[in-house]
């Protein structure tokens, strides 16, 4: 028998070839993901703090590193869904979903921004928790009626995450995510039940004062 000397030599050429073509993907892939996580956390703050414009022109970075990602793993199937890339794509649709929730425009759909539906429903999901904030900072000024539109959209999100009923692997972990929206849920409504009792209590105290100062 033939030792296949010559055979092992082309197979290991290829195979150092390809990993060499893998790794340098997944290098870049990583520290794109990571740049995109950190413009998003950026944008996140930025429209917390009422500053749309910022928060549009960080996400607008963002998009930039993700459709780069995209495009540089779209031949390395292996490294395009793996977690780095899901977790820089979940992120940058919590952005987007939450300056369009905040500011009042059209919340983007996966395919508008370039992300799995997997990445997207989980951004969708902490979206929601973001949105607490909001409310509890809205609360804090006064506007109920703003307020009770936040958790209108918070409840729109949970009725639409409870519906996607698949296997994790599919979803991204998607149950943990939809778990965590029913509890921001529940927590929220609570905060905002308290609070609008309160102020109709306070309303009626004040009603009651003026009345006994106008006999």
């Amino acid at each position: 028998m033939s030792r296949p000397t010559h055979i092992l030599d082309q197979v290991g050429e290829k195979a150092r070839s390809y990993f060499s073509a893998q790794d340098s993907a997944r290098e870049l892939g990583l520290r794109l993901s990571r740049e995109s996580i950190r413009f998003s956390a950026n944008a996140i703050r930025a429209v917390h703090r009422g500053e749309f414009d910022l928060a549009g022109d960080l996400i607008a970075s963002c998009r930039g590193n993700i459709d780069e990602m995209n495009r540089t793993l779209a031949d390395h199937p292996e490294l395009l869904h793996g977690g780095f890339v899901h977790n820089g794509q979940k992120e940058f649709a919590e952005a987007c979903i939450t300056l369009a929730l905040v500011s009042g425009d059209r919340v983007p759909e996966p395919d508008d921004i370039g992300v799995s539906y997997a990445a997207y429903l989980n951004g969708l999901g902490e979206a929601a928790g973001e949105l607490r904030r909001h409310l509890l900072d809205t609360l804090r000024e006064g506007h109920m009626a703003r307020c009770e539109e936040i958790l209108g959209a918070m409840d729109d999100i949970y009725s639409l995450l409870v519906t996607i009923d698949y296997h994790d692997a599919l979803t991204g972990g998607l149950k943990r995510t939809t778990d965590m929206v029913r509890g921001v849920l529940e927590r929220t409504r609570g905060d905002l039940t308290i609070s609008l009792r309160q102020k109709h209590l306070e309303q009626k105290l004040q009603d009651f004062t003026r009345e006994l100062g106008s006999r």
